[in-house]
């Protein structure tokens, strides 16, 4: 395995990486912080014909109770600076919270619906995240990836194909290593207390103690809603979703789109609960839920 380098660990326990804290171990683990390392490590797994799956913050990801029989690649490349008028170059290991703290910092305008949302930048791309009304594709104007062949290439924010929740990088499984944004100039105490107050809100609603990955199914798209999404948590609070639990999995009881781990939960807990959820949704109203979580390995 010196194809990997020093750093490569063995047997790593993934369960503190993720924000459910739940799972296995990696066989074999590696973290890079540059996008040559990452290029490297992905050449030389193929060159071994070596199953690999790469991660960024751990939100929005749920790691099977057996762990991965294979390596396991964070991405942990930094780095926030200024470039050109009102842009900012961000490495795609960077917290979210980190770039809209960033921007506020400079008076910049434009990343505020970002603040709270679990992860990384590079993971927030994969996702296209939002909130409030805002997407990660409207303020992104380039990024450079690496493709599965471990080569690297920088592209337009067209190539990814944004939709809800979801890029063309999920189905060609390419990773981010870097990110430029545009965005326009403010006025700095305006855009902190627009931060402050989304963080208010999501501290409202959001579990201050258990671990969760936040919200656990994608809204439904319709225009007749506010900023065009039903929310998946109102399906889930009519059907009865609030207070039902398996083993340590429960689901949170200010938003039942979310399935919190009281401390004791497996990863099989939370995916059960998560297919009753879905199967009671479907029951009421004849919708199927779609997942934004990500699985890792066997259930």
């Amino acid at each position: 395995m010196a194809e990997f380098g020093p750093t490569l660990e063995f047997n790593r326990e993934l369960a503190p990486l993720t924000t459910f804290n739940t799972g296995g171990r990696a066989g074999l683990f590696l973290e890079v912080d540059s996008a040559q390392l990452l290029a490297r490590a992905i050449k030389a797994a193929r060159r071994l014909k070596l199953p690999y799956f790469v991660i960024g913050g751990g939100s929005n990801l749920l790691v099977s109770d057996d762990g991965f029989d294979g390596l396991i690649i964070r991405v942990a490349i930094g780095g926030l600076s200024l470039a050109g008028e009102n842009e900012i170059v961000c490495g795609a290991g960077e917290d979210l919270m980190a770039l809209v703290d960033f921007a506020t910092e400079n008076s910049l305008t434009g990343l505020e619906f970002a603040a709270g949302i679990y992860g990384t930048v590079g993971g927030a791309i994969y996702g296209n995240a939002g909130a409030y009304g805002g997407e990660i594709k409207d303020v992104l104007t380039g990024l450079t990836l690496v493709d599965q062949e471990g080569e690297m290439k920088t592209v337009e924010p067209d190539y990814c194909r944004f939709g809800y929740r979801d890029s063309y990088l999920k189905t060609t499984k390419e990773i981010v290593v870097d990110a430029r944004f545009r965005l326009a100039p403010g006025e700095g105490v305006a855009i902190k207390g627009r931060v402050d107050d989304i963080l208010s809100s999501r501290a409202a609603k959001h579990p201050q103690e258990g671990q969760t990955c936040g919200c656990f199914f994608k809204n439904l798209i319709d225009p007749k809603e506010e900023y065009g999404k039903l929310p998946a948590g109102r399906l889930l609070e009519e059907a009865g979703a609030k207070g039902m639990s398996v083993g340590g999995a429960r689901v949170y009881d200010n938003h039942a789109n979310m399935i919190i781990n009281t401390g004791k939960a497996t990863s099989k807990d939370i995916r059960q609960l998560a297919d009753i959820l879905i199967k009671k949704v479907h029951d009421k109203f004849g919708i199927t839920l779609e997942e934004e979580v990500i699985q890792i390995g066997n259930f």
